[in-house]
C-alpha cells in the first residue's frame, strides 16, 4: 500500500509541468490524497502562481500547501534555477491536519503576527513556510518554542526567481503574496526532525566573559579578536581559507556537557570584527557565561554532519517520506551536484517520496529550541 508519492518536472510550460508533476506524484499513492506540498520555480511570477493554482485544482479534497522557489527537490533530484515543479502527496490516516495563515498588524510601536493557531494536544509537529522580505521570521521563530508548548517548528524562507515581489505562498487553494503560511500536524504518523548544520569546530571551546547583545568582547578573559586571532593561527592553509570565506560560531546547546564537540552547538555566523576594540559580533545575541567554540564549513565536513544525523534518526525510526528544507547555499554552491542533501536522505533513511525546495533560510529545532538557519538541510519525517 503506497502512503506517500513525489514528482519532479521540467519545462518552459509551468503550468504543464505542474500538472505532470501532480498526476504521477498522485497515481503513486493507493487512494486519494490527505496532504499535497507542491514548490514553483519559474522566472515569470504570474505562472508561477497559476502552476500553484493548477497543482491545488488537481488535489482534489487534500490539504494543500507550497511555495515559490529558487530551486525544488523531487523525485530523487533537486533542480535549481530553472522552470520546475516539485509535488509530494500523502495519506495519513488518523493524522489531524490544521493549516494557518500568519499576518502581520501594527499595535502601537510594536509588530504582532496573527494568525496561528493553538496546538492541540495530538499536535507532533508544525510546518511554516515564509515570505522573508516582510514577515518577521526570526523574532517569530525565536518565541515559537515558548509560544506552541515545545512543538517543533520545520520548513524555509520562500523566494522567486525575480526576489522581492516574486514571492508566492500556497494554502487550502489560496495564492498569498505576504505573510507566512502553515500547518499543524497531529497524531502518530510524525518521527521528528533532522537538522545537520555541517559545520565543525576548530579551537578549543570558551566561555564568554563579556558581552552585549550580538557582541562578543571577551572569550575566556581576554579581547574575543586576540582570541580569533590565536586560533586562524593553528589552521592549516586549507582551513584558514576556509574560515576567511565564512567563519561560524557555535553556541553551545548544553552549558552542562563534559565536551563540546561536532554537533552539540547551535551554529550563527561571525558577521563583522573590530581590531581596535577587540570585539566580535554574531548573528545572534551572546550571553556572558555561554560556552562558544568557532566553527568552519565546508562540503566533506556538511557531508559527514547529514550522514550521521540521517544515521542516528534512522537507528530510531523507520522512515517512510519526508519533506526536505535545503539551504540555497548548498546544492551545486557547495557539492559537486544539487541533488545531495535528497538523495543522502533517500540512501541514509530508505525514504523514498522526499521532497522540498531550496530555501533563503531553514526552520528546524537544535537542542529542543526552534530556529531559523543558514547553510543547513532540515527534515520533516513520516513514518
Amino acid at each position: 500500500m503506497a502512503r506517500f508519492g513525489d514528482a519532479l518536472t521540467t519545462g518552459a510550460d509551468l503550468v504543464n509541468a505542474a500538472e505532470r508533476a501532480a498526476l504521477t506524484a498522485l497515481a503513486r499513492l493507493d487512494g486519494p490524497a490527505d496532504l499535497v506540498c507542491f514548490f514553483v520555480c519559474g522566472a515569470d511570477t504570474e505562472e508561477v502562481s497559476l502552476a500553484g493554482i493548477r497543482v491545488m485544482e488537481l488535489a482534489g479534497a487534500a490539504l494543500t500547501l507550497g511555495c515559490s522557489a529558487v530551486g525544488v527537490i523531487g523525485g530523487g533530484r533537486a533542480v535549481e534555477g530553472q522552470g520546475s515543479v516539485s509535488v509530494w502527496c500523502a495519506r495519513l490516516p488518523g493524522v489531524e491536519l490544521t493549516p494557518f495563515r500568519l499576518d502581520t498588524v501594527v499595535e502601537g510601536e510594536r509588530l504582532t503576527v496573527v494568525g496561528m493557531r493553538e496546538p492541540g494536544p495530538r499536535d507532533r509537529a508544525a510546518l511554516l513556510l515564509v515570505n522573508p522580505y516582510e514577515f518577521p521570521a526570526r523574532e517569530f521563530v525565536r518565541e515559537s518554542t515558548r509560544a506552541l508548548g515545545g512543538l517543533p517548528l520545520v520548513g524555509g524562507m520562500a523566494e522567486g526567481m525575480l526576489g522581492e515581489g516574486s514571492v508566492r505562498l500556497f494554502c487550502d487553494g489560496s495564492v498569498a503574496e505576504n505573510g507566512a503560511v502553515g500547518l499543524l500536524i497531529g497524531g502518530e504518523g510524525v518521527l521528528g526532525t533532522v537538522v545537520s548544520q555541517g559545520c565543525r569546530p576548530i579551537g578549543p571551546a570558551m566561555t564568554v566573559t563579556a558581552a552585549h547583545d550580538n557582541v562578543v568582547e571577551e572569550l575566556a578573559g581576554e579581547s574575543a579578536y586576540t582570541r580569533l586571532e590565536a586560533v586562524l593561527e593553528t589552521l592549516s592553509d586549507e582551513d584558514r581559507d576556509l574560515a576567511e570565506h565564512g567563519l561560524q560560531l557555535g553556541i553551545a546547546m548544553d552549558e552542562y556537557a563534559d565536551h563540546h564537540e561536532q554537533g552539540d552547538f547551535l551554529i550563527r555566523s561571525l558577521t563583522g570584527a573590530d581590531a581596535g576594540a577587540g570585539t566580535l559580533v554574531v548573528d545572534e545575541s551572546v550571553e556572558v557565561g555561554q560556552t562558544v567554540r568557532f566553527q568552519i564549513r565546508d562540503a566533506g565536513t556538511a557531508d559527514e554532519d547529514l550522514a550521521l544525523r540521517l544515521a542516528d534518526f534512522g537507528e530510531r525510526h523507520r522512515v517512510g517520506a519526508g519533506l526536505l528544507f535545503s539551504c540555497n547555499g548548498r546544492g551545486a554552491a557547495l557539492f559537486p551536484h544539487a541533488d545531495h542533501d535528497v538523495l543522502a536522505v533517500r540512501r541514509v533513511l530508505g525514504a523514498e517520496a522526499v521532497a522540498g525546495f531550496f530555501a533563503a533560510g531553514e526552520i528546524g529545532p537544535v537542542g529542543g529550541v526552534n530556529h531559523l538557519h543558514a547553510f543547513t538541510a532540515c527534515l520533516l519525517a513520516f513514518a
